[in-house]
């Protein structure tokens, strides 16, 4: 994966670790401290992990790699918002976003290096699909976002309050690597995030989305629906040609009849497009399959897409006609949009995608 002969040594588990660590002269509790510099103190090499012999951390380095994202260049957005380019270990770049509010801040992550989704409005759709991030690059971003000084988002510091999977990529279609990044980043010997403060947002993919809902997941789902007709769906998200709006509202049942939890159906405002209200009664009679809340998103500028943010009367009445139908709706003010930082523009840019 990461063209070095050696494995991740983030791909391994603890007992994992303790076989290795034995089997080489090492004390059982050597593998309690290695798995906690990997997961709780987050580091980024051997020769980080300080309170192990000098001897240890050669022995590590000579069997594994440590392939890491690592903040490289941060753009300050004048409402507040931080976005951060990760360069990894292929000189590939991700970018993931800070959104502080108050004391505590959300942080948007990737979990592609582009995307194959190909969505007409997206940026991340622009640049194609390179390759799926790691557990441990995903976990990176969390951990590495904030770039206040001090301690980490995740302790001390200002309080990381939510984690978004709506950077770039999608998520279903790394489901591995993405859950287990959850897993460290919500387990006792990781980060300890409740599941409750995540959320996975999916374009409907739908064999991954019965997957996830036989795995029970404790975190949220959020569907970036968009559009409430295939008519409309297909000429802006080409992979609705494959798997209809039907084929997704069945899968969507499933996850609702298997899990008993309320998904998030997100939906972006074009203007002249999908903002009348014919399409706020389409997509009220798409949501009657299953209990949801609806968040309304603003467009955000990508050149080249051809499209416009809808006006302010035709979002009022959008709105107030979901809203006359009992619906729980919130309307999503963007943010960062003036370092390309909001939903839909990401796309590795501060220093280039490629090497």
């Amino acid at each position: 994966m990461n063209g070095d002969a050696r494995p991740d040594v983030r791909s391994l588990t603890k007992s994992d670790l303790e076989h290795f660590l034995s089997c080489h002269g090492e004390k059982k509790f050597r593998a309690d401290q290695v798995y906690a510099w990997l997961w709780k103190e987050a580091v980024h090499s051997f020769e980080g992990m300080t309170n192990l012999p000098a001897a240890t951390r050669k022995l590590l380095a000579d069997h594994f790699s440590f392939p890491a994202a690592i903040p490289e260049i941060r753009r300050h957005s004048s409402d507040g918002t931080v976005k951060t380019g990760f360069r990894l270990y292929d000189g590939l770049m991700v970018e993931g976003v800070l959104i502080p509010s108050g004391s505590r801040a959300t942080a948007c992550i990737s979990s592609q290096v582009g995307c194959a989704i190909g969505c007409a409005f997206c940026a991340t759709g622009q640049i194609g699909f390179y390759r799926n991030l790691t557990a441990g690059e995903i976990f990176d971003q969390v951990t590495g976002i904030d770039p206040t000084p001090g301690p980490s988002p995740q302790r001390e510091g200002r309080k990381l309050s939510n984690i978004v999977f709506m950077g770039m990529g999608e998520p279903l279609l790394n489901y591995s690597n993405v859950m287990a990044a959850i897993t460290k980043i919500t387990s006792h010997d990781g980060l300890g995030m409740s599941p409750q403060r995540i959320t996975v947002s999916s374009i409907g993919i739908p064999k991954m989305i019965r997957t996830m809902a036989d795995d029970d997941p404790k975190f949220h789902f959020a569907l970036s629906l968009h559009a409430a007709t295939d008519a409309k769906r297909n000429r802006i998200i080409p992979f609705n040609l494959r798997h209809p709006l039907p084929e997704l509202a069945e899968s969507l049942k499933y996850y609702h009849k298997k899990t008993g939890r309320r998904f998030t159906v997100e939906y972006i405002l074009f203007g002249g497009f999908n903002d009348t209200l014919t399409d706020a009664k389409e997509l009220a009679l798409f949501c009657r399959n299953f209990p949801v809340k609806v968040n309304i998103i603003a467009y955000n500028p990508v050149a080249g897409a051809g499209y416009k943010e809808s006006s302010a009367a035709a979002k009022k009445a959008f709105v107030e006609y979901l809203e006359g139908r009992n619906m729980v709706v919130n309307v999503r003010l963007s943010r960062g949009t003036d370092i390309e930082a909001a939903c839909g523009q990401l796309a590795g840019k501060p220093a280039g995608t490629r090497p």
